[in-house]
């Protein structure tokens, strides 16, 4: 039995990004779900998660990118549904830590460099910071089109500190992005190796799930036929 699938976008993304990986997964008769999230706190994205979990039918298999991982990593032990969870180039806290105390341990990464925060506390990346770093790999006029399309994410999210991981709870895969350039591709071996997650290693910008998408199934499928049974 197939899996549903959920996947979970991060910040400075909406549920288009997955657009092909969709395509790709429904080709094989995977049932799948790409919804939005607010962005508005970690606790509205957990909640809007766990609802999407609730009105699955049966085994469900998370994937999140980047912020996404940390919607994901916040369910905790209250997953509903939920059988595994694959890390594609997303964050993978343990309990303690937060989004901003990571990000502080080393230089500002180059798709974060000019994240500027407007009256409301939502930050924004630069077009030239998207195109150039964030989605380095993607045709500049798709990734235009992404930057259009970027949901912002409330400041307050990098302090929010996690709980007790759902990855202590759940099987994992985890598939890192050796040319990412908003995430350390050292910090995404880093967290694949604390959860034993399963990894592939691919030469992708930061949004794998946009310039390869066919790898980022690749490991979904192989997720999804370990927790199929």
């Amino acid at each position: 039995m197939k899996p549903n699938i959920v996947l979970v976008h991060g910040a400075w993304a909406d549920g288009s990004c997955w657009n092909e990986v969709v395509r790709q997964l429904q080709a094989d008769e995977y049932h799948v779900i790409s919804p939005q999230f607010p962005m508005s706190s970690l606790a509205a994205d957990v909640a809007r998660l766990r609802e999407v979990l609730r009105f699955q039918t049966g085994p469900t298999l998370i994937v999140g990118h980047s912020y996404g991982g940390q919607i994901m990593t916040a369910l905790a032990t209250d997953a509903p549904n939920a059988v595994g969870l694959v890390y594609i180039a997303a964050f993978g806290l343990d309990e303690g830590e937060s989004l901003g105390a990571l990000l502080s341990q080393g230089p500002v990464t180059p798709a974060l460099v000019h994240m500027f925060t407007d009256e409301q506390g939502y930050t924004w990346l630069s077009e030239d910071d998207f195109v150039n770093h964030f989605a380095a790999d993607v045709e500049p006029d798709t990734a235009r089109v992404l930057h259009a399309a970027q949901q912002a994410l409330a400041a307050a999210a990098f302090n929010d500190v996690m709980g007790v991981p759902a990855w202590k709870a759940l099987p994992s895969w985890y598939l890192v992005a050796s040319n990412d350039e908003a995430i350390p591709p050292d910090a995404e071996r880093q967290f694949a190796a604390r959860m034993n997650a399963v990894t592939v290693e691919i030469p992708s910008s930061h949004v794998a799930m946009v310039s390869h998408p066919s790898d980022v199934v690749s490991l979904i499928k192989t997720a999804a036929d370990k927790v199929g049974g």
